[in-house]
Protein backbone atom coordinates (compact mmCIF):
# COMPACT_ATOMS: atom_id res chain seq x y z
CA UNK A 1 0.00 0.00 0.00
CA UNK A 2 1.10 3.47 -0.48
CA UNK A 3 2.46 6.22 2.31
CA UNK A 4 0.70 9.50 2.30
CA UNK A 5 3.51 11.18 0.19
CA UNK A 6 3.43 8.28 -2.58
CA UNK A 7 -0.39 8.98 -2.62
CA UNK A 8 0.06 12.36 -3.50
CA UNK A 9 3.63 11.97 -5.54
CA UNK A 10 5.30 14.21 -3.26
CA UNK A 11 9.08 13.82 -1.83
CA UNK A 12 9.11 12.07 1.42
CA UNK A 13 10.40 15.04 3.97
CA UNK A 14 9.27 17.09 6.44
CA UNK A 15 9.67 20.50 4.28
CA UNK A 16 6.35 20.20 2.33
CA UNK A 17 5.26 22.14 -0.48
CA UNK A 18 1.48 23.14 0.73
CA UNK A 19 0.06 24.26 -2.73
CA UNK A 20 1.62 21.13 -4.30
CA UNK A 21 -0.41 18.92 -1.68
CA UNK A 22 -3.65 21.11 -2.05
CA UNK A 23 -3.86 20.41 -5.63
CA UNK A 24 -2.80 16.69 -5.40
CA UNK A 25 -5.33 16.27 -3.30
CA UNK A 26 -7.76 17.68 -5.11
CA UNK A 27 -6.53 16.09 -8.09
CA UNK A 28 -7.28 12.04 -5.96
CA UNK A 29 -10.45 13.33 -4.57
CA UNK A 30 -11.76 14.17 -8.18
CA UNK A 31 -10.43 10.90 -9.43
CA UNK A 32 -12.71 9.20 -6.18
CA UNK A 33 -15.58 11.47 -6.13
CA UNK A 34 -18.92 9.78 -5.11
CA UNK A 35 -20.66 11.51 -7.89
CA UNK A 36 -18.13 9.98 -10.82
CA UNK A 37 -19.44 6.63 -9.73
CA UNK A 38 -23.45 6.78 -9.45
CA UNK A 39 -23.33 4.17 -12.30
CA UNK A 40 -21.02 2.03 -10.84
CA UNK A 41 -21.78 -1.19 -8.49
CA UNK A 42 -21.73 -0.93 -5.25
CA UNK A 43 -18.45 -2.36 -4.50
CA UNK A 44 -16.98 -0.26 -6.88
CA UNK A 45 -18.86 2.69 -4.82
CA UNK A 46 -17.16 0.99 -1.85
CA UNK A 47 -13.57 1.18 -2.95
CA UNK A 48 -13.80 4.97 -3.89
CA UNK A 49 -15.05 5.78 -0.85
CA UNK A 50 -12.51 3.85 0.65
CA UNK A 51 -9.81 5.83 -1.60
CA UNK A 52 -12.18 9.34 -0.75
CA UNK A 53 -11.26 8.57 3.06
CA UNK A 54 -7.87 7.60 2.71
CA UNK A 55 -7.05 10.52 0.46
CA UNK A 56 -8.86 13.00 3.31
CA UNK A 57 -6.73 10.81 6.19
CA UNK A 58 -3.48 11.21 4.16
CA UNK A 59 -4.03 14.84 3.68
CA UNK A 60 -5.04 15.93 6.96
CA UNK A 61 -1.95 14.08 8.31
CA UNK A 62 0.53 15.80 6.33
CA UNK A 63 -1.33 19.21 6.14
CA UNK A 64 0.17 19.43 9.81
CA UNK A 65 3.10 20.04 10.87
CA UNK A 66 2.78 17.92 14.13
CA UNK A 67 0.84 14.88 12.56
CA UNK A 68 3.36 15.09 9.60
CA UNK A 69 6.78 14.84 11.52
CA UNK A 70 5.02 11.57 13.92
CA UNK A 71 3.89 10.25 10.72
CA UNK A 72 7.38 10.41 9.22
CA UNK A 73 8.88 8.75 12.48
CA UNK A 74 6.75 5.93 12.27
CA UNK A 75 7.27 5.25 8.25
CA UNK A 76 10.97 5.40 8.92
CA UNK A 77 10.65 2.78 11.88
CA UNK A 78 10.85 4.90 15.03
CA UNK A 79 7.45 4.32 16.77
CA UNK A 80 7.05 7.53 19.30
CA UNK A 81 6.03 5.68 22.37
CA UNK A 82 3.48 8.10 22.93
CA UNK A 83 2.08 6.21 26.16
CA UNK A 84 5.55 4.24 27.31
CA UNK A 85 7.91 7.05 27.01
CA UNK A 86 7.40 10.07 29.38
CA UNK A 87 10.89 10.81 29.85
CA UNK A 88 11.88 14.19 29.35
CA UNK A 89 15.03 16.26 29.40
CA UNK A 90 15.10 18.21 32.60
CA UNK A 91 15.55 22.05 30.72
CA UNK A 92 12.05 20.78 28.93
CA UNK A 93 10.70 19.48 32.28
CA UNK A 94 11.56 22.88 34.04
CA UNK A 95 10.41 24.92 32.14
CA UNK A 96 7.08 23.26 31.74
CA UNK A 97 7.13 23.54 35.06
CA UNK A 98 7.54 27.50 34.90
CA UNK A 99 4.31 27.29 32.36
CA UNK A 100 2.31 25.92 34.86
CA UNK A 101 3.04 28.23 37.64
CA UNK A 102 2.25 31.12 35.23
CA UNK A 103 -0.94 29.50 33.96
CA UNK A 104 -1.92 28.90 37.67
CA UNK A 105 -0.65 32.46 39.42
CA UNK A 106 -2.50 33.67 35.96
CA UNK A 107 -5.74 31.79 36.44
CA UNK A 108 -6.14 32.90 40.10
CA UNK A 109 -5.28 36.50 39.70
CA UNK A 110 -7.79 36.46 36.43
CA UNK A 111 -4.57 38.46 34.81
CA UNK A 112 -5.55 38.41 31.18
CA UNK A 113 -2.32 39.98 30.36
CA UNK A 114 -0.21 37.51 32.40
CA UNK A 115 -2.13 34.60 30.42
CA UNK A 116 -1.68 36.18 26.69
CA UNK A 117 2.07 36.40 27.31
CA UNK A 118 2.10 32.72 28.11
CA UNK A 119 0.20 32.18 24.75
CA UNK A 120 2.48 34.16 23.10
CA UNK A 121 5.60 31.96 24.54
CA UNK A 122 4.13 29.32 24.06
CA UNK A 123 3.51 29.59 20.37
CA UNK A 124 7.08 30.56 19.91
CA UNK A 125 7.75 27.72 21.81
CA UNK A 126 6.03 25.48 19.09
CA UNK A 127 6.94 27.09 16.61
CA UNK A 128 10.93 26.78 17.15
CA UNK A 129 9.78 23.19 18.09
CA UNK A 130 8.45 22.50 14.94
CA UNK A 131 11.72 24.39 13.01
CA UNK A 132 14.24 21.97 15.44
CA UNK A 133 12.44 18.88 14.10
CA UNK A 134 12.33 19.74 10.32
CA UNK A 135 16.19 20.04 10.29
CA UNK A 136 16.28 16.74 12.73
CA UNK A 137 13.96 15.39 10.29
CA UNK A 138 15.79 16.43 6.91
CA UNK A 139 19.24 15.05 9.00
CA UNK A 140 17.19 11.68 8.84
CA UNK A 141 17.85 11.40 12.74
CA UNK A 142 13.83 9.97 13.34
CA UNK A 143 14.91 8.67 16.85
CA UNK A 144 15.89 12.20 17.89
CA UNK A 145 12.64 13.21 16.11
CA UNK A 146 10.48 11.09 17.75
CA UNK A 147 11.49 12.58 21.08
CA UNK A 148 11.03 16.12 19.70
CA UNK A 149 7.72 15.14 18.74
CA UNK A 150 6.48 14.04 21.98
CA UNK A 151 8.27 17.42 23.46
CA UNK A 152 5.69 19.34 21.29
CA UNK A 153 2.54 17.27 21.78
CA UNK A 154 2.87 18.52 25.53
CA UNK A 155 3.36 21.50 24.41
CA UNK A 156 -0.22 21.62 22.06
CA UNK A 157 -1.72 20.19 25.04
CA UNK A 158 -0.49 22.74 27.72
CA UNK A 159 -1.80 25.39 24.72
CA UNK A 160 -4.82 23.83 24.84
CA UNK A 161 -5.36 23.89 28.52
CA UNK A 162 -4.73 27.95 27.90
CA UNK A 163 -6.67 28.28 25.89
CA UNK A 164 -8.96 26.87 28.04
CA UNK A 165 -8.35 29.26 30.59
CA UNK A 166 -8.85 32.00 28.20
CA UNK A 167 -12.32 30.63 27.57
CA UNK A 168 -12.71 30.37 31.36
CA UNK A 169 -11.63 34.06 32.07
CA UNK A 170 -13.43 35.75 29.40
CA UNK A 171 -16.85 33.79 30.15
Amino acid sequence: MQNHFELFQLPQRFAIDSAALDAAYREVQNRVHPDKFSNASGSEKRVAMQWATRANEAYQTLKNPFKRAAYLCELNGVDLQIESNTAMPTAFLMQQMEWREALEDARAGKDLAALDRLDQELRAARKEELSDIGVILEAKNFAEAAQRVRQLMFLEKFAEEVQAVFEQLEG
